[in-house]
């Protein structure tokens, strides 16, 4: 028997939404479930966590780490951000912003895989430790892994700071993180002119 990916898409939907499995439920204004293609999708791009403007609007990404994300992917790759699939590892936001803890992830993870599993990008951008250290089950820390391209079953990953950090690092200088992300969003915007027509 098959399944209408379509129906599939609405039932995961729903689960989010329903979503009661760890206690970032119970201060959450909406879940924020990822948007994009959801089909014929390239490459998807998973953050740490909703954080305030996300809790209340329902869309990952729209404050002002969004906004450097967007910055950063058209400036630097001339990357649309509609061409991307943007999601996070938690789909609730973690009181105060602070890190998800590994429960939350653990319980969150198979929104994500489903997620995964729907789209079958032909690329996966983890930003900061966070969705890094979930898909690749290390400890090792994001400035170690950087710029690197690794792979999550059979999908090719390109770990990236996030958005969040270069807020706070806002040095430009050759070997910054705003600087080794510039090189990074060169990278993956050079692997995307590689792959096959659809």
């Amino acid at each position: 028997m098959t399944i209408d990916i379509n129906t599939a898409w609405d039932e995961l939907k729903r689960r989010v939404s329903e979503c009661q499995k760890c206690r970032l439920c119970e201060k959450r204004r909406n879940t924020v479930f990822g948007e994009g293609p959801e089909t014929d999708c390239r490459v998807v791009v998973i953050g740490e966590a909703p954080g305030a403007d996300e809790d209340i609007i329902g869309r990952p990404f729209v404050g002002k780490a969004g906004q450097l994300l967007n910055s950063i992917l058209e400036q630097g790759g001339n990357i649309p951000r509609s061409s991307l699939y943007i999601t996070n590892t938690v789909k609730c936001r973690p009181p105060e912003n602070r890190n998800p803890t590994k429960d939350e992830v653990q319980a969150c993870s198979e929104f994500l895989e489903a997620q995964l599993l729907l789209l079958h990008p032909d690329i996966v951008v983890t930003l900061g430790n966070v969705p890094t250290q979930a898909l690749l089950g290390t400890k090792q820390g994001i400035s170690n892994l950087r710029g690197q391209w690794l792979e999550w079953r059979g999908i090719r990953l390109l770990p990236m700071y996030h958005p969040s950090y270069l807020l706070r690092n806002d040095s430009r200088a050759q070997g910054s993180p705003k600087y080794q992300t510039w090189q990074d969003v060169k990278a993956l915007k050079a692997e995307i002119d590689k792959l096959p027509k659809l």
